[in-house]
């Protein structure tokens, strides 16, 4: 029986519920974890406040675009980690022999794995990087067409889908590497604090390599071009400032290919 997409969400969906019921069994340390977690991401913004505490502009860029670059970023970064975060686990699960288990069990394995131990505490980052978004989105001093308001969301749910498709890809190498979480996080996290700023920041040199090896400029950099009317550093065309969701969809197809592959040749611990 080939099990339906809406399956699957249904499974997801059920498996959340399960995890989160057993964190609001403790609804104190609940809710203090969960404003310890939005307090805890917010020294980020805070850092970014800090530096045009000093200086007027970055790189050209004002408070406010920053804080938009911050927000788009932030927003599909944690959207990401809220639903998929959990898999650059993996390799423990392999090595602990609980992955066999998954595998017996009526549901795909990486649904059990992205579910696995859930904290809806997690999504006090996705509020805090929600709120520094909006506040941005009212301080633009840019014309608001609607080419430019259909592209904001538009850009978070692409960017959501390429930071999951990386976490994905990193869990798949997990089969080879059981130990590769914390390169998988320099991918990750640390493309979640690069793309927080310009790029352009960075170097062309980086810039290029942000482009086109490891696509990250797509997630935020390239639509917020568009969004704040700046050229492109690199002089790529402006049909760059929209292919977001075909690099989101083309990240995702590999992803799923390499989790195939790795669910394919994985061998049993025995356990």
């Amino acid at each position: 029986m080939v099990e339906t997409l809406a399956d699957t969400v249904r499974v997801y969906l059920l498996l959340v519920r399960m995890w989160s019921r057993a964190a609001w069994a403790y609804r104190t340390s609940f809710v203090l974890l969960t404003v310890a977690t939005a307090v805890v991401t917010g020294l980020d913004i805070v850092a970014i406040l800090l530096i045009f505490a000093h200086t007027p502009r970055l790189a050209d860029f004002t408070l406010p675009e920053v804080m938009f670059l911050y927000g788009t970023s932030s927003t599909a970064f944690y959207l990401a980690d809220s639903i998929l975060g959990t898999v650059d686990r993996l390799g423990g699960h392999v090595k602990a022999g609980t992955f066999d288990v998954m595998l017996l069990r009526p549901a795909r394995a990486l649904v059990q794995v992205a579910a696995d131990q859930f904290t809806p505490r997690r999504l006090g980052k996705v509020a805090q990087a929600v709120t520094v978004l909006v506040v941005s989105l009212s301080l633009l001093d840019v014309p608001w067409t609607p080419s430019r308001a259909l592209l904001v969301p538009l850009m978070v749910a692409a960017g959501a889908v390429i930071y999951g498709a990386i976490w994905v890809s990193g869990a798949a190498f997990q089969f080879v590497a059981t130990d590769a979480s914390e390169a998988l996080n320099a991918f990750t996290f640390g493309g979640n604090f690069l793309t927080q700023y310009p790029l352009v920041i960075y170097g062309r040199e980086w810039l290029w390599a942000l482009t086109w090896i490891v696509p990250l400029a797509f997630v935020n950099w390239q639509p917020a071009l568009y969004v704040l009317g700046r050229p492109d550093p690199l002089g790529l065309p402006l049909a760059f400032r929209f292919v977001s969701p075909a690099v989101a969809l083309a990240l995702a197809v590999v992803a799923a290919l390499a989790w195939r592959a790795g669910v394919r040749h994985y061998r049993s611990t025995g356990s």
